[in-house]
C-alpha cells in the first residue's frame, strides 16, 4: 500500500487548500449570519457564490468516479474529502460533494435510465437542485432495512406509495426537488427482494413534509434539516422505478459503501480542525499562572488526540485502497468499511470532547463550532447503520474465519 499522493491528487489538494483559505473560511461567519437572517430551511446566498467559484476552479463533483464525476479513485478523493471536512457546514456543499446528494447521484449514475438521468442526475451534477433519500421510518427498526414498511404498489401504468418516514436529511429545503423513496413492492418475496426504490418529485400530491427534527437541539436548518414526512396515495409513473422490482436492498448497499467512507474522510477533517483549535486555545489561555499548554493533562489530551487520529486515518486510507484495488470493489473492503464506520465517530467524539474541555464554557457555545460538530458526529453512530449492526456483522465474519 502506497499512500503517497500522485501528481494529480497533489495538484487538486493544493488548489483546494487555497480555495479553503481564500473563500471557505472567510465565508463561515457570513454563512452563519445569513442562516439566522434568512428563511428557515433555505440555503444562504453565499453558498451559491462559493459554488460558482468552486466550479470555475475545477473543484466540482470530486466524489464521483467515472465520466459523470471527476474520475478520482477513493484513495485520490480521501485527502480532498478530509480537507472539506474542516468546514463541514460549507465546503462539501460548495464543491457539490455533500450528502445526501452524493449518494443519490451515485445511485442515479449506476442504475438510472436515460430519462431519469436527464431529469434528475444532470441537474444534480450541475448543482441546480438538491435531493433527499427517504428510507428510515419511525414505526420499525430501520437498522434492519428489510423492516421498511412503506408500500409501493403497482396500479396500471403507475405506482402508488403509502408510508411514514423520518430523519430524511435535506428534505425541508425547498430546492430538494426529488426524493428517492425506499419501500416494499412485494412483502411475500425473499427477504432481500421485497424492497424497491422509486423517484418521487417534491410537488407530487400526497407527499407531506410534517416537521423538522432536531439533533441535540440543532435543527440544521441551513442544510435543509431532517424531516418527518408522510406519503399518502402518492402516485408516480412506473418509469420512476430505479432498476427493477426487488432491487432496492441491493441498490441501498451499493449506495451506502461509498457513503460510509466519505463520512469518515470528512470527519477526519473535523478532528484535525478540532485539534488545531485545541492547541491554539491551550497556547493562548492562562490559568493558575501558566498557559493551559503547560498543564500535563492538556498535553496528554493533545498527544493522545494526534495518535488516535493518525491511526484512524491509516485505517480509512486502507479501506479506500482496498475499494479501488479489490476485484470486488467495495465488497472487497467490507470488513474495513465496517471498521472505519465503527471507529470514526467514537474516535472523533473523544477528540471533540477534549477540545471542548480545553475551551471551557466557550466550547459549549455557538461562538465556537465544537458543540455543533459534536452533535453532528454523534449522529454518525446511527447514520448508514448503527455501530452495533456493524460490530455484529464484523464479529460474525471474524468468528467464521477462525472457526473454519
Amino acid at each position: 500500500m502506497d499512500f503517497t499522493h500522485d501528481a494529480h491528487t497533489e495538484e487538486l489538494r493544493q488548489r483546494l487548500l487555497t480555495f479553503m483559505d481564500e473563500h471557505v473560511y472567510p465565508a463561515e461567519s457570513v454563512f452563519a449570519q445569513q442562516s439566522r437572517a434568512g428563511e428557515p430551511w433555505t440555503t444562504p446566498p453565499v453558498m451559491e457564490e462559493l459554488k460558482d467559484k468552486a466550479r470555475s476552479q475545477g473543484l466540482w463533483n470530486l466524489f464521483l468516479p467515472g465520466a459523470d464525476g471527476a474520475g478520482l479513485t477513493n484513495l485520490q478523493y480521501a485527502p480532498l474529502a478530509e480537507i472539506t471536512g474542516r468546514s463541514p457546514r460549507i465546503a462539501p456543499e460548495a464543491l457539490n460533494c455533500s450528502a445526501p446528494d452524493t449518494g443519490n447521484m451515485e445511485v442515479l449514475s449506476m442504475f438510472a435510465t436515460e430519462q431519469q438521468r436527464k431529469d434528475w442526475l444532470e441537474p444534480l451534477l450541475a448543482g441546480r437542485i438538491r435531493s433527499a433519500f427517504a428510507m428510515t421510518e419511525p414505526d420499525v427498526a430501520s437498522s434492519d432495512a428489510t423492516n421498511i414498511a412503506t408500500r409501493i404498489e403497482r396500479d396500471g401504468s403507475d405506482y402508488v406509495i403509502n408510508g411514514h418516514k423520518w430523519w430524511i436529511t435535506g428534505a425541508l429545503n425547498p430546492n430538494a426537488r426529488i426524493f428517492i423513496v425506499m419501500g416494499k413492492t412485494d412483502p411475500d418475496a425473499e427477504r432481500h427482494r421485497q424492497q424497491s426504490m422509486i423517484l418521487v418529485p417534491r410537488d407530487t400530491p400526497g407527499l407531506e413534509i410534517r416537521r423538522g427534527m432536531t439533533v441535540y437541539g440543532y435543527d440544521d436548518s441551513d442544510h435543509g434539516g431532517h424531516a418527518e414526512l408522510t406519503l399518502t396515495d402518492v402516485r408516480v409513473p412506473a418509469h420512476n422505478l430505479i432498476g427493477g422490482e426487488g432491487d432496492g436492498f441491493a441498490i441501498a448497499q451499493a449506495r451506502l459503501g461509498p457513503g460510509r467512507i466519505h463520512h469518515c474522510m470528512r470527519t477526519i477533517g473535523i478532528a484535525e480542525r478540532a485539534i488545531e483549535l485545541m492547541c491554539r486555545r491551550a497556547a493562548d489561555r492562562v490559568a493558575f499562572g501558566k498557559p493551559l499548554a503547560g498543564q500535563g493533562v492538556v498535553r496528554d489530551w493533545i498527544a493522545e488526540a494526534r495518535v488516535r487520529l493518525e491511526q484512524l486515518r491509516l485505517l480509512v486510507l486502507k479501506a479506500a485502497w482496498l475499494m479501488d484495488t479489490s476485484p470486488e470493489g467495495a465488497k472487497g473492503a467490507h470488513t474495513e468499511i465496517q471498521a472505519i464506520k465503527i471507529a470514526t465517530p467514537t474516535t472523533v467524539e473523544w477528540i471533540l470532547d477534549k477540545a471542548i474541555q480545553v475551551h471551557g464554557a466557550a466550547g459549549l457555545s455557538q461562538d465556537i463550532p465544537l458543540a455543533q460538530w459534536a452533535a453532528q458526529v454523534r449522529t454518525l453512530r446511527f447514520a448508514d447503520g448503527p455501530d452495533e449492526v456493524h460490530k455484529a456483522s464484523l464479529a460474525r465474519k471474524e468468528i467464521k474465519r477462525w472457526a473454519q
